[in-house]
């Protein structure tokens, strides 16, 4: 919660929400529609246009409490995504976390994958904090490839304020083969 509360009203608001989560639980359990790993990537997004994503996720979803509602748009080999963290996102006073800085990097990177046509997952993620990411003020994050070898793709961002870098992220996803695309898990 962004406001201070006492201690009445937050025990009532609990008690609402516990109210209204037992019966969100009587529905089926939400997944997404089931597609080829592959065959999702096949997309043509043109220059500047918005990289969509699904709404669950959590960092870019729309219906997630933890989301930044980027507005991610491609930007020549990569993406643009203008974000804004609030009081979930805070760690240090005024400051944002940087675990939640990371994940935006994890993200965001991920959205270059969309715009290059290829799917892989996140093999290894390194962030470099320059400065501290402030609150409520519109960033932009930057993202893009840097190479290809082999299954591995290296992918670099930077988040910026005004034009000065706050952080740097380095890369490498990994392309699965095909048969690695499949999951054998299934949620209960």
């Amino acid at each position: 919660m962004g406001h201070q509360a006492d201690d009445q009203l937050l025990s009532e608001m609990a008690e609402a929400l516990t109210a209204f989560s037992q019966r969100l639980v009587q529905g089926e359990h939400r997944a997404r529609e089931k597609q080829g790993f592959h065959e999702h990537w096949n997309t043509n997004i043109a220059e500047g246009e918005v990289v969509a994503s699904w709404s669950d996720r959590p960092i870019s979803g729309i219906t997630s409490p933890w989301s930044v509602e980027p507005d991610v748009r491609r930007h020549g080999d990569g993406v643009q995504a203008k974000v804004t963290f609030g009081a979930a996102h805070e760690g240090a006073p005024e400051r944002c976390h940087g675990g939640i800085v990371a994940a935006l990097f994890d993200d965001i990177l991920g959205s270059v994958l969309a715009v290059i046509g290829q799917g892989a997952f996140t093999g290894e993620l390194t962030i470099r904090y320059v400065a501290p990411v402030p609150l409520y003020r519109e960033l932009l994050c930057t993202c893009w490839i840097e190479r290809r070898d082999g299954r591995k793709l290296y992918l670099s961002g930077e988040l910026t304020l005004e034009g000065q870098v706050l952080s740097r992220a380095t890369s490498i996803f990994i392309q699965p083969r095909t048969a690695e695309t499949q999951s054998t898990f299934e949620p209960e």
